[in-house]
């Protein structure tokens, strides 16, 4: 079985940055892509950010330019740094792996809240 756990969130003001983290535990061979997603109240959850396990990246159109995704494959951890933040940034955030252990898993972590707000 593997964990993934988020941290990071928080009350920000707008303008303000935060960087999101998440990492995997548990007995894993190798982690394949891993991605963020975020749900605000009454709304879907959407994908945010992804990163293939060659550190390819893609955003969400209404992201771009103001958050980056990264990993660290020696730590298990992918990250997301959040700057220029707005009030409809405002969300439970989320990361999923695709992680080889004992079997294939598609994991998600328990989401972390970020608020934007003065």
């Amino acid at each position: 079985q593997v964990q993934l756990v988020e941290s990071g969130g928080g009350l920000v003001q707008p303008g303000g940055s935060l960087r999101l983290s998440c990492a995997a535990s548990g007995i894993i061979f190798s982690i394949n892509d891993m991605g963020w997603y975020r749900q605000a109240p009454g709304k879907e959850r959407e994908s945010v950010a992804h990163i293939t396990s060659g550190g390819s990246t893609n955003y969400a159109d209404s992201v771009k330019g103001r958050f980056t995704i990264s990993r660290n494959n020696a730590k298990n951890t992918v990250y997301l740094q959040m700057n220029s933040l707005k009030p409809e940034d405002t969300a439970v955030y989320y990361c999923r792996g695709w992680i080889a252990g004992v079997y294939e898993y598609d994991s998600w972590g328990q989401g972390t809240q970020v608020t934007v707000s003065s």
